[in-house]
C-alpha cells in the first residue's frame, strides 16, 4: 500500500468519526506533536530563571506567565508534556504487550498455565494501583527508566484480564478449531488467528491504559515521587507551583489543563472508537 493510499484511508477513516471522535483525535495530535516538538518551540531555556516576579501572569514577553522561581511557564509546559506523553506512552507499550503476550499463552496453553496466571493476575490486581505504584517507587527509588517500568508493570493485570476474555472466546470459533484440526501449533494459533481479530479491541485498551498510567504518574509526581528535578511532567509542574493557588496564577493553571485536555481527548476518541467499531 502507498503512502498515498494510507492518507486518503486515514482521512476517510478521520471523517467517519462523530463531532466528540474529532475533537478528541485533534486534542491526541496536539499533545503528540507538543512531546516531539515542545523542547524546540519553547522561547527560554527550560529551567533558565527569566523574570524578577514570580507567578506573574500573561505578557507579551510570557505567554503563560511565570512560575515561582521566576522561569518561563510555556517553556516548562513544552518541555514537561514530553515527560509526560512519552512516558504515558512507553509505559502503555509495556503493559499491553506483557498483558496481551500473557493472554495468549493463557488462552492456548494447557488449563493448568491459564489458572496459575489468571489467579497471579486476579492477586495483583487487588492491590491499587496507586498504593502499588507508591511501594515500588519507595523501594526501588525514581528514575526515568524505573517509572516507565512501574508504571506499565502496574497495569499489566487489567489489560491480561480483558485480552484472556478475548482471547478465550476466539479460541472456540470455528476459525480456530480448523487451524488445530490441520495441525497449527499454539503459536500459529495465538498469533496469526487469534490476535488479529483481538486488535481492534486492544487498541481502545490501549487508549484506557494510557490515560490511567498518565493519571498515576502526574499523581506520583505531584506528590514527589514522580520526575525528579531539573526535569518535570505536568504533575510536578502543579506540585512546584501549589503555593500559586490562592493568586490563581497560570504556572499551576496551565499543566492542570494540560493534563485534564490530554485525558478528556484520549476518553473522546476512545469512545467514538468503540462506538465506531461496534458499527463496523
Amino acid at each position: 500500500m502507498t503512502k498515498g493510499h494510507t492518507l486518503r484511508a486515514s482521512r476517510r477513516w478521520a471523517r467517519r468519526l462523530p463531532v466528540s471522535g474529532k475533537v478528541g483525535l485533534g486534542l491526541v495530535l496536539f499533545w503528540i506533536v507538543i512531546a516531539l516538538l515542545g523542547p524546540l518551540l519553547a522561547p527560554h531555556p527550560i529551567g533558565a530563571f527569566v523574570d524578577r516576579a514570580v507567578f506573574d501572569g500573561s505578557s507579551g514577553r510570557f505567554l503563560l506567565g511565570s512560575d515561582y522561581l521566576g522561569r518561563d511557564v510555556l517553556s516548562r509546559l513544552l518541555s514537561g508534556a514530553r515527560y509526560t506523553v512519552g512516558l504515558g506512552a512507553g509505559a502503555a507499550i509495556i503493559a499491553c504487550t506483557i498483558g496481551t503476550s500473557l493472554a495468549l499463552t493463557a488462552a492456548v496453553g494447557r488449563p493448568w498455565m491459564d489458572e496459575l496466571l489468571s489467579r497471579f493476575m486476579d492477586t495483583v490486581i487487588s492491590i491499587p494501583s496507586k498504593i502499588l505504584a507508591l511501594v515500588m517507587v519507595a523501594a526501588f527509588g525514581s528514575s526515568l527508566w524505573l517509572l516507565l517500568l512501574i508504571a506499565g508493570l502496574t497495569y499489566v493485570p487489567g489489560n491480561y484480564r480483558i485480552a484472556r476474555a478475548l482471547a478465550v472466546n476466539l479460541y472456540q470459533m470455528d476459525f480456530v478449531v480448523v487451524a488445530r484440526a490441520r495441525g497449527e501449533g499454539p503459536v500459529h494459533i495465538a498469533l496469526r488467528e487469534i490476535l488479529p481479530n483481538m486488535i481492534h479491541p486492544l487498541l481502545t485498551d490501549f487508549g484506557l491504559r494510557f490515560m490511567f498510567i498518565v493519571l498515576l504518574l502526574s499523581a506520583l509526581s505531584f506528590l514527589g515521587l514522580g520526575v525528579q528535578p531539573p526535569a518535570a511532567d505536568l504533575g510536578s509542574l502543579v506540585r512546584e507551583n501549589i503555593s500559586g493557588v490562592p493568586e490563581g496564577a497560570w504556572a499551576i493553571l496551565m499543566p492542570a489543563l494540560a493534563i485534564a485536555t490530554l485525558t478528556v481527548g484520549v476518553n473522546l476518541l476512545i469512545d467514538a472508537l468503540s462506538v465506531h467499531g461496534k458499527r463496523g
